[in-house]
């Protein structure tokens, strides 16, 4: 749960931060946080 809360975090952060992106930008965004959550989930061991 705690991995999830980060991404979402980081979601809203991006969002919020880059109004003025493109969708393919936000995609991208949430592609690349989705892979920092598998990272942290293999590094916390969940």
């Amino acid at each position: 749960m705690k991995v999830y809360i980060i991404w979402l975090v980081g979601v809203i952060l991006w969002n919020y931060g880059y109004p003025e992106a493109k969708p393919l930008w936000d995609v991208l965004a949430a592609i690349i946080l989705s892979f920092i959550s598998i990272g942290l989930k293999k590094y916390f061991k969940f």
